[in-house]
């Protein structure tokens, strides 16, 4: 046990760290072959902070433990609103602008519902998986096609100022980024094994580790620059940062598990729709209320963020009292 433990705690340490490089290395290769600093901001960045995520799933699912994958996926983004902006809101005040409300906010919860959808009948075929990653491959496409018609874009001039502070040879970049892969794999690797160790050891599911220990370390880069974001003000990128990883996980990283996964359909217990999906979608609904701003400019203020805090140890305190009562 004490060998699984250092393995997970390990694992996570060296997870983190090696996202961070590989985020590295790839936005600055990709800046000396071309692509536009706003480009490098959506979709390199964009996948880089979720990479603990899409790799930890994809290998639970390849290792046969759909529930390690499928906690991770949704328990991140419960980890995402109910912690990570619980946190943020404390604080510094998150404000929501109308145009979130508009776009962002309705985009995830239909995703959310389509997610709620496929694991109603307790399975998610490879078909479904499939449906997922097209959906996300369409949402990408559309996301880079209004960003590059935009005249001015805020994450393009924020991208090129971080670029231009923070330049690398070319054989240097390459290096963190293979360096960066090559951890990432390693790093999961271990955290899964210490994690399936730690569940047998104490009798609980996969799942439950899943949801809780797993989810919140690979959530622990959103965490970070969500929280330095909000210290600078930077509500945009705080807020945007969390939306996009639940778009993430939800579509990209579930539809990578299922596809990959050697068991098909993956099957699970009706547990997750009925506690973990219906939380999901009750936090991220919660968004629209905290933001809508009936007394003035939409913010989660720091009553709001409380209430989410308190929503996520409620949650995680149900969670472990149900893995042990079982």
């Amino acid at each position: 046990m004490l060998l699984a433990v250092i393995a997970l705690v390990a694992g996570l340490a060296l997870l983190v760290w090696s996202a961070d490089r590989f985020v590295e290395g790839a936005a600055c290769t990709a800046r000396y072959f071309g692509m536009s600093p706003l480009l490098i901001g959506m979709v390199v960045v964009g996948f880089g902070t979720s990479a603990p995520e899409m790799v930890v799933s994809a290998i639970a699912a390849l290792q046969g433990n759909p529930g390690i994958a499928l906690g991770n996926a949704y328990g991140s983004n419960i980890t995402n609103i109910a912690l990570i902006l619980g946190v943020t809101a404390l604080i510094s005040p998150i404000a929501v602008h109308s145009l979130v409300l508009r776009k962002e906010l309705p985009i995830l919860t239909a995703i959310s519902g389509l997610a709620a959808w496929q694991i109603y009948d307790g399975s998610i075929s490879r078909m479904e998986a499939f449906i997922l990653l097209a959906v996300f491959g369409a949402l990408m496409a559309w996301t880079v096609f209004q960003g590059t018609r935009a005249k001015s874009d805020q994450l393009g001039t924020d991208m090129e100022k971080e670029l231009e502070s923070d330049t690398m040879p070319l054989n240097r970049a390459l290096i963190w980024l293979a360096i960066g892969l090559l951890l990432l794999i390693a790093s999961s690797r271990l955290l899964v094994w210490g994690a399936v160790e730690i569940a047998h050891g104490f009798g609980v599911s996969d799942l439950i580790i899943g949801l809780t220990v797993v989810a919140v370390g690979t959530s622990l880069p959103e965490f970070a620059s969500s929280v330095i974001a909000a210290r600078k003000g930077e509500h945009d990128i705080a807020l945007g940062n969390i939306l996009g990883s639940n778009l993430f996980n939800t579509l990209a990283v579930v539809g990578i598990a299922g596809t990959i996964s050697p068991m098909s359909p993956i099957s699970f217990g009706p547990e997750i729709f009925s506690r973990d999906i219906m939380v999901m979608l009750a936090v991220t609904v919660s968004l629209f209320v905290f933001g809508y701003g009936f007394r003035g400019p939409g913010r989660i203020n720091r009553y709001e963020g409380a209430a989410l805090l308190a929503v996520y140890v409620a949650y995680t305190a149900y969670l472990a009292s149900t893995a042990f009562m079982s």
